[in-house]
């Protein structure tokens, strides 16, 4: 079974089409939230993401588009956010406050955890790569799963701790690996989970024109050039 784990769109049509283009033949899509926030097409981007039928969960900026609580957020993801409420039509603002916070299911005899965050906070926590083991155990420990999946960070990682694989696809639309181009994570499910970070390059230039037409900050499209 082949399945593409994506996380953290957030509004960047552009990036998920090239990696939807890059990953043709896989059995199931999952996506780890933040389908919105940043760039200038939500709408876009939560409808592809429909049609695609992708197994999601709702992450910080999709809460945050929808509830307008921008706590804790920065100035650039809050303006982004409040822009994104004000711009996402009816249809879409329900199919994101479908997505539940977390999901647990099943892929080639596998049990698979989904969350944006973390298991102890779903929609806020970051868990680095560089996340000590025994913080790290204390966050998974629990969790009754082969694979555990978390984004949020936009930073690949792959750790195996008390016998879970955890993995973080990095982002799609915004990678803050100093790698500008888009990241997600195809798994391979059979007798054992193999697991392969994919790198792929997209139209930034076409991405960051549409942030500045939108009237959203300019930070938001340079950052795309430097991934970060």
């Amino acid at each position: 079974m082949r399945v593409a784990v994506i996380s953290d769109i957030h509004s960047n049509l552009e990036a998920l089409r090239r990696v939807l283009a890059d990953a043709p033949r896989v059995d199931e899509i999952l996506c780890l939230g933040d389908l919105v926030g940043y760039a200038a097409q939500p709408n876009e981007v939560v409808q592809l993401v429909r049609e695609k039928e992708v197994i999601c969960v709702m992450g910080n900026h999709d809460y945050a588009a929808l509830t307008r609580d921008v706590s804790g957020f920065n100035r650039l993801a809050a303006e982004a956010a409040l822009w994104t409420n004000r711009v996402l039509t009816e249809e879409n603002r329900k199919y994101l406050h479908s997505l539940p916070l977390e999901r647990r299911i099943k892929l080639g005899g596998k049990k698979v955890y989904m969350v944006h965050g973390s298991p102890r906070d779903p929609l806020n926590e970051y868990v680095f790569p560089d996340t000590p083991n025994a913080a790290l155990l204390e966050l998974v420990r629990d969790v009754d799963a082969d694979v555990i999946l978390m984004g949020h960070t936009h930073i690949p990682m792959q750790r195996r701790i008390f016998g879970k694989l955890v993995l973080n696809p990095g982002g799609v639309g915004q990678p803050r690996d100093l790698d500008p181009r888009a990241s997600y994570l195809l798994l391979r499910i059979s007798d054992e989970v193999e697991f392969e970070f994919r790198r792929v390059k997209y139209d930034i230039n076409l991405t960051a024109q549409r942030i500045r037409k939108a009237g959203l900050p300019e930070e938001l499209a340079a950052r795309l050039y430097f991934g970060w």
